[in-house]
């Protein structure tokens, strides 16, 4: 497959997206909601606020006009999770017949629903993808070593992932979109639940079994959700669990840092995370997800940290090898 690409969201990964593609040799535009924003990217050909002193591509098209993606086949969609759907509605007409490709994780809050689940209830019979995996967006723009999960049910998959994947962006295929979300997902609750581990002075070893439970935890909605299970062993579950739980690039480790040390929290930073958490513990019932429901209560204030903690461990004790 080769075709024109463009990126809809400037954050640091979107505007990471775009600048790979354009270096290497794919025909891209990075669009931005933001006219001042993006002015000031074209005329300093830099993100200078997620990607500071990384300049981009010359062959790198930057734009507010939505006009600009009317050509491009495929549209990789960088926007937050939570404002997916208004975006989609808002261009609806000029997405319709793309080939979309999620790159954002969380769940929509409200509803439960995954980006994929999103794009359908606005496109109906959109043709859709899910980029998903372990990897932070100054590594990609860098062109430093990077392997991530391409989910989609698509015929025309394997030259998807060709059209994606560059010497450095090492792409593997999966047909399990619900799977590869889910992991891209709550892998961001379980790395808050590390960070504020860490940042309460639990210690390392509290890290490490809200990792390993979090990821069994991971496991149980994957299977609620008729996924495979199998999928979380790969870079969209396992791969960015370890990544973001143990990176303090990682926004989600980050906040959680934040709440745990009982610091300020940076408003204008998005933790896909907070919301997913909420979203996650809002649709699910039954005891199954002990961490995540803990996370959310933490972050609205429901519980207090020590009441979290003594809620987690009296928990009622189990074997590890029983099945879930």
């Amino acid at each position: 497959m080769s075709c024109p690409v463009a990126v809809m969201g400037a954050g640091a990964f979107g505007t990471a997206l775009a600048m790979v593609m354009a270096q290497n040799g794919r025909d891209t535009t990075l669009w931005g909601r933001s006219g001042d924003t993006m002015a000031q990217m074209m005329a300093l050909r830099e993100n200078t606020r997620h990607l500071p002193g990384m300049p981009f591509p010359d062959c790198l098209k930057v734009s507010d006009d939505i006009d600009q993606i009317q050509n491009k086949a495929v549209v990789l969609l960088a926007v937050p999770t939570q404002s997916l759907r208004s975006v989609l509605e808002s261009h609806a007409s000029r997405l319709h017949d793309r080939m979309l490709v999620v790159c954002c994780k969380g769940m929509e809050r409200g509803t439960g629903h995954s980006a994929t689940e999103v794009v359908e209830a606005v496109l109906p019979g959109a043709r859709t993808a899910v980029l998903t995996g372990p990897s932070f967006a100054a590594d990609i723009a860098a062109g430093k070593p990077t392997a991530l999960t391409l989910a989609t049910n698509d015929p025309e998959a394997e030259g998807l992932q060709a059209l994606l994947s560059t010497p450095r962006l090492r792409l593997y295929l999966t047909n399990d979109v619900v799977g590869a979300q889910l992991g891209g997902a709550l892998k961001n609750v379980i790395a808050i639940a590390a960070g504020i581990a860490i940042g309460a002075g639990l210690g390392e070893s509290a890290r490490a079994a809200l990792m390993t439970r979090g990821f069994a935890e991971m496991g149980r909605l994957v299977a609620a959700r008729g996924a495979k299970r199998e999928t979380l062993f790969g870079l969209s579950g396992f791969g960015d669990l370890v990544l973001t739980c143990t990176s303090t690039q990682s926004r989600n480790l980050r906040h959680g840092l934040a709440v745990g040390a009982e610091q300020p929290i940076d408003p204008a930073m998005t933790v896909e995370g907070v919301m997913t958490a909420h979203a996650v513990a809002e649709a699910s019932s039954g005891d199954d997800l002990p961490v995540t429901r803990m996370v959310s209560a933490l972050l609205k204030h429901q519980v207090t940290l020590a009441e979290a903690i003594d809620a987690l461990m009296s928990r009622p004790l189990h074997r590890e090898d029983a099945p879930d």
